[in-house]
């Protein structure tokens, strides 16, 4: 493990969920590496009886995970949905740990998806040599996941074509997959269920049919409520950055990734932190996920490029990289909020020095 760069959460946490194990009393659907409190427990983190620490992977409404893992244990699929960097293929993939001890099963959408991708393909050099057999069939994430009775998560579901999209619905309301060139089908074995993410970004791309919105029940992730809470966040992810890629650098104090979430908070939400100043908001999404990002790149500029600690230098460019997209609108966008908010803090003067010599 220790030349992957990044392993699955299964692999990651693989002490965390053996200790939950142990230490799981409840009901397990059939199928489930853990009961469904102990799958929460694992997003949540907390203490467990004998004093083993569980870390958080979702920092957020604990309400949101119970519907997401109660979810599961019907025979309705999970539609995780929100803005972009709202963690849900975060979320996806460590529900997949903890319920199946399998992330891997994907299908990752795109606007070039086939439908081969969900149901399954053939291989061809078997397919003319032998016809149609069982041989020459290739199993996709779907069928795979049906077969074995585990997760399987499809990623980016509207950037899919609905006439793709459509063939998840016998799949979802029949929990069978028809195989007609055999004359056979596979059918779902229990613990087999779907979780799909969207963002509504992509809203308008792919509409999903009535027929298919039907057969998932959605959980709209939100961006956190309070600022501490959008810190932790990025404190605990940056962290683990740092560790993975062991850079020879200091951890950021908290007052830089404080600054790092202010500035896409207020710029995010179009007025500044006490209410006072009005801003444009530009046309990205500024997302927890892209500050995680911004803090990282400033660690290896810190590291690289600098003495090791990260300064207002370092993080100078991956924030306005972030914020500037639309390379007209948001460049004015964020000159203005440099001058009038930036600027006129204090404490931020070697930040508004740092962005005025880039620019």
């Amino acid at each position: 493990m220790s030349a992957i760069l990044r392993g699955h959460a299964e692999q990651l946490y693989a002490q965390e969920l053996e200790e939950l194990k142990k230490q799981d009393n409840g009901s397990r659907p059939e199928n489930w590496l853990l009961s469904p409190p102990a799958v929460v427990a694992y997003l949540m983190g907390g203490t467990l009886k004998n004093g083993f620490e569980v870390s958080p992977k979702y920092i957020g409404n604990r309400r949101l995970m119970e519907i997401a893992v109660a979810t599961l244990t019907t025979d309705r699929a999970l539609l995780l949905y929100g803005l972009p960097g709202t963690a849900k293929s975060w979320v996806s993939e460590h529900l997949s740990a903890a319920i199946s001890g399998d992330s891997t099963m994907m299908v990752q959408g795109t606007a070039g998806t086939s439908e081969e991708s969900i149901r399954y393909g053939w291989n061809y050099a078997r397919l003319l040599a032998e016809g149609p057999t069982e041989n020459a069939l290739v199993a996709t994430p779907v069928m795979r996941a049906m077969q074995l009775g585990k997760i399987v998560r499809i990623e980016e579901l509207t950037r899919i074509g609905a006439d793709v999209q459509d063939a998840l619905i016998t799949i979802l309301s029949e929990k069978s997959l028809p195989i007609p060139e055999l004359n056979t089908e596979v059918q779902a074995v229990r613990g087999f269920n779907v979780i799909a993410t969207a963002n509504n970004r992509d809203k308008g791309v792919n509409e999903l049919s009535s027929a298919l919105k039907r057969r998932f029940n959605t959980v709209i992730l939100p961006v956190p409520d309070s600022i501490e809470e959008e810190i932790n966040i990025v404190k605990r992810r940056v962290e683990s950055y740092e560790k993975v890629m062991q850079l020879p650098a200091e951890l950021p104090a908290l007052q830089e990734i404080r600054r790092v979430v202010t500035m896409f908070r207020e710029l995010r939400n179009g007025v500044t932190a006490d209410g006072k100043t009005k801003i444009k908001t530009p046309s990205g999404t500024l997302s927890t996920a892209e500050a995680i990002s911004v803090m990282n790149s400033g660690l290896s500029m810190a590291a690289y490029f600098g003495d090791g600690r990260l300064t207002a230098a370092d993080l100078a460019a991956g924030i306005i990289g972030a914020v500037i997209k639309d390379p007209m609108q948001d460049k004015l966008i964020w000159q203005e909020y440099v001058e009038t908010v930036i600027k006129t803090r204090d404490e931020w003067k070697d930040l508004y020095r740092a962005c005025r010599d880039l620019a």
